[in-house]
């Protein structure tokens, strides 16, 4: 079990949103290192449960630990893509109070040099959320061709630079293989002409890779597209987001469920939308200036929340003039 410790955002803006039956079921898709379960189960009476998952297996050994003697908790080790399946191997489908997303990298998988997640510590380039599963960052940064790592870095990363540090990527690995975190950063952050102020130069490049290697944005859309069916009527979902990428498929997702099926324009339309399936609760929620100067990591947190619509009021198509 790790000694790193781990600063959880957005912390009382998400369980407040999030509970709202203290008898409820609740699912903590991100464990972490508890901070938000630690939280819910506060909330809960004896009636109440937290199914939390977590992909790592530190994360989920410290759940073991901390959460041994709690009738109220569980914990398993798997991706919140496969939520549906734990929440449908219980029994539990459609009866969900409450969903918690806390999208990325954990603060101990980041400042644990061994997890390979940094730029900043050497460690062995790995990055995966579960070191049990997939291939490691080293092995897709030695064996991927230019256009595939270019592609990559655009996409995931926003990167600028995406086709001339992959370049450099290349060159290096022909005369030795990528084994460690600090032999990539260096490389990158010569090939890049263009360093942003306050921001490390490899660190689109190494969240590009991050995310990638842990397939993180499909996982996310899998989630939210199964939350529909776990959730009860009335039941919410808070997705906690960290750069734009994560935050805009949370927020188109949440626009798109909540205005319903597209119409023709210019037919007037009385009553909701068909096809409508959540509404939005409030605006979107960012740390603030206190929070921020407690844990910087927290600036760049997005918390978005939405609610399932009643089956009464989602059927609700209209009349069509």
């Amino acid at each position: 079990m790790s000694d790193f410790d781990h600063a959880t955002v957005l912390l009382h803006e998400a369980v407040d949103a999030l509970v709202v039956a203290g008898d409820g079921i609740y699912v903590d898709g991100t464990y972490g290192r508890g901070g938000h379960s630690a939280l819910l189960l506060s909330r809960l009476s004896a009636k109440g449960r937290l199914v939390a998952l977590d992909r790592d297996p530190a994360a989920v050994a410290h759940a073991r630990v901390r959460y041994a003697d709690n009738p109220c908790f569980e914990i398993e080790q798997c991706n919140f893509s496969n939520m549906r399946r734990v929440i449908t191997e219980r029994n539990l489908l459609g009866k969900v109070s409450g969903i918690l997303l806390d999208i990325g990298v954990s603060s101990p998988q980041l400042d644990d040099a061994g997890r390979g997640f940094s730029f900043m510590q050497d460690g062995p380039l790995d990055m995966r959320m579960n070191p049990e599963a997939g291939i490691s960052a080293a092995e897709w940064i030695n064996g991927a061709s230019v256009e595939e790592m270019t592609a990559v870095f655009r996409e995931y990363g926003e990167e600028r630079y995406a086709k001339r540090i992959a370049g450099a990527i290349e060159k290096s690995r022909s005369e030795a293989p990528f084994t460690r975190t600090l032999q990539l950063a260096e490389v990158v952050t010569a090939a890049n002409p263009a360093w942003e102020k306050h921001k490390h130069p490899a660190t689109r490049v190494f969240q590009a890779i991050r995310i990638f290697i842990n397939d993180e944005l499909g996982e996310l859309k899998k989630a939210l597209i199964d939350a529909l069916d776990i959730l009860e009527e009335g039941g919410r979902i808070a997705v906690i987001a960290f750069h734009s990428l994560e935050d805009r498929i949370v927020k188109q997702f949440f626009r798109e469920q909540s205005r319903g099926r597209e119409l023709p324009r210019h037919i007037p339309v009385m009553g909701d939308p068909e096809g409508r399936t959540l509404k939005l609760i409030g605006k979107a929620i960012k740390a603030s200036d206190q929070e921020i100067e407690k844990n910087p990591r927290s600036r760049s947190a997005v918390l978005r929340v939405a609610e399932k619509l009643y089956a009464d009021k989602a059927a609700q198509s209209g009349a069509v003039a």
